[in-house]
């Protein structure tokens, strides 16, 4: 068997950690509906962080064709932490806590999707230049990050979810209905159930040109490697290295991508 060199491993680099439920925080929570809807939505206090949100989203969200393409591209960003230039957003866009959300140049946020940076102590969501997002895609945090490196391209309803990091790599490929799970669920307890257990992450990492094939699911605490090639319909829940072609449930090494097939 072909020795292949390991990849650097998310589960080597950070300790697990425990997530907050945000959700369930504002379901437990005796705060008005508004303080609720500011806490999930907007990410901020005040009135006028509330104000310029929902004008905004009312007068540009779902306004079709080139008139709401247009607007939108003049009004998003001032409800961004940072947006470069010529980034498309399509109809029903949602953003929320958009002030940490932050997008490099010549980016396309296709129709339907959304970028959720929801946290009371990450980062956020950061894109690079040159990327593509499909139509409904989600990007969302639960007190995570998700970083996108430049030029990748995520396909149509995919989803990635981040209760620690979520790292895609520039020029990656993930096709569409991917699912890629940025945290987890402890269920050593039998007494009590899973919901009710403590919540814990490590992160994924996708190197640099890898190409996830249409409905992976990568589970967390992974580590794909540069180059390498996931098969459609993949679980993938064990590290992969560099430049190899895997696939299968769960997710095997095949060969190595400069090897011939036998």
């Amino acid at each position: 068997m072909t020795a292949y060199p390991a990849p650097d491993s998310i589960a080597a680099m950070a300790e697990q950690r425990e997530i907050l439920d945000i959700q369930q925080q504002l379901v437990n929570s005796r705060a008005s509906a508004l303080a609720k809807y500011r806490s999930l939505v907007i990410g901020r206090n005040g009135w006028w962080a509330l104000l310029r949100y929902e004008l905004v989203v009312t007068f540009c969200a779902a306004v079709p064709g080139a008139l709401g393409l247009a607007l939108r591209k003049s009004l998003y960003p001032c409800l961004l932490g940072r947006c470069g230039r010529n980034v498309v957003f399509g109809a029903n866009v949602v953003l929320r806590h958009p002030h940490k959300i932050f997008i490099g140049d010549n980016v396309v946020v296709d129709d339907n999707c959304l970028l959720d940076a929801k946290g009371d102590s990450n980062t956020g969501i950061t894109i690079g230049s040159g990327v593509f997002i499909g139509r409904n895609t989600i990007l969302h945090c639960k007190n995570g990050d998700i970083t996108i490196g430049d030029e990748a391209n995520i396909g149509f309803n995919c989803d990635l979810a981040s209760s620690s990091r979520i790292e895609v790599g520039p020029k990656v490929l993930i096709a569409a209905y991917s699912y890629i799970v940025g945290g987890g669920h402890d269920f050593s307890r039998t007494d009590v159930t899973v919901m009710d257990q403590k919540r814990v992450a490590h992160g994924v990492r996708i190197g640099a040109g890898a190409w996830v094939g249409a409905g992976v699911t990568v589970q967390d605490g992974v580590t794909i490697g540069e180059g390498t090639i996931v098969g459609s319909g993949a679980v993938v829940n064990d590290d992969l290295p560099p430049k190899v072609i895997a696939a299968g449930l769960p997710a095997r090494v095949l060969r190595a991508r400069d090897e011939q097939p036998s």
